[in-house]
């Protein structure tokens, strides 16, 4: 998918977003709910679309950087949060504009299911977190494709696509299928600890759709995570950071990772 494929259609896909079932009711909840306290954090906002979730993250006292592919979204995530607000067009797949360390927080709210490789992103993430930081991210769950693509190799890394209407307006989504494990060892690979996999229940409006898109979300553990770290004396040595992922049932799975004092040589 093009760093820009959501600029033909990004204030209809915003106005979705904003309030539809999986993104306003079951993936964003339980995001927030995995980031807790996030009063006086420094929270990187990795794909942040339209910005919902950086405004969420803000109202609760962080401070948030955002950043997307799309320069439409960067614009209307600057109308929502403000001209003061730090965003920036950039690709998650390339060198992040970051110095070592600079955030406590990265959030990954259903990004990286766009992303064949996640090697370099995860190294680019890691990087930016500060040892003992936090990732959170959300991603589809892996059995969607199975239920698109009764057939397919669920072991498989495979390309695919999904006919979507935001607004009345018709688009194909592409995204990359790859099995759970796959996710896992992408995130040990990268240097992470997985510390929690949990798949959050829908909500009863959820189940009782019969519109629903299965859309699963990974997230980094944020709960379990945080109250995992440890204030650590100079010169001691840091465990490895702590991923805690959750995969919904509805198809969603959230996890969240914590980068360990090398964190920055992955």
């Amino acid at each position: 998918m093009k760093a820009d494929h959501y600029d033909s259609f990004a204030e209809r896909y915003s106005v979705d977003n904003e309030s539809n079932l999986i993104n306003g009711y079951y993936e964003r909840p339980a995001m927030i709910g995995l980031a807790g306290d996030v009063n006086g954090r420094r929270i990187l906002d990795a794909g942040c679309g339209s910005g919902p979730l950086s405004a969420a993250l803000r109202e609760r006292g962080a401070i948030v950087t955002g950043f997307d592919s799309s320069p439409a979204m960067v614009e209307l995530a600057e109308r929502r949060l403000g001209k003061d607000a730090t965003l920036l067009v950039a690709d998650l797949s390339e060198p992040l504009p970051f110095a070592d360390g600079a955030f406590d927080d990265v959030v990954v709210s259903l990004v990286l299911h766009y992303l064949r490789d996640w090697t370099a992103p995860l190294a680019e993430l890691r990087r930016v977190l500060r040892p003992g930081g936090r990732l959170l991210l959300s991603v589809n769950h892996p059995i969607v494709y199975e239920a698109v693509h009764p057939d397919s190799d669920y072991f498989a890394l495979a390309r695919w696509s999904d006919e979507h209407t935001f607004d009345g307006h018709s688009t194909e989504l592409t995204y990359w299928h790859r099995p759970l494990h796959a996710m896992t060892d992408a995130f040990t690979d990268a240097g992470f600890r997985l510390s929690v996999i949990s798949e959050p229940p829908s909500l009863p409006r959820l189940r009782a759709s019969s519109c629903l898109h299965t859309s699963g979300t990974a997230r980094r553990s944020s709960a379990s995570s945080s109250s995992s770290s440890k204030r650590t004396e100079p010169g001691a040595r840091l465990p490895p950071p702590a991923l805690r992922m959750c995969t919904g049932r509805l198809s969603s799975a959230a996890s969240s990772v914590r980068p360990a004092a090398s964190s920055h040589a992955v």
